[in-house]
């Protein structure tokens, strides 16, 4: 199982995926705005979305766990 992490701190502007959602590697899954840009976030593999821990506009910080795979 893999986890998909924020790369940089920043807001969730738009959620790309829905639990249940096949996606493969380098698949975009969401979209960080930060300094005024928006900057995609992509699987890291392949997997079924089990879970979306956060929501659109929400702060998040690098590191932080945006959405869990399996």
């Amino acid at each position: 199982m893999a986890n998909v992490e924020s790369p940089m701190a920043g807001k969730v502007w738009k959620i790309l995926v829905k639990v249940g959602d096949a996606i493969a590697e380098d698949d975009e899954v969401i979209i960080l705005e930060a300094l005024k840009m928006e900057n995609p976030v992509f699987a890291p593999e392949d997997g079924v979305v089990k879970e979306i821990l956060v929501k659109e506009g929400q702060q998040v910080e690098e590191g932080d766990i945006l959405v869990s795979l399996e």
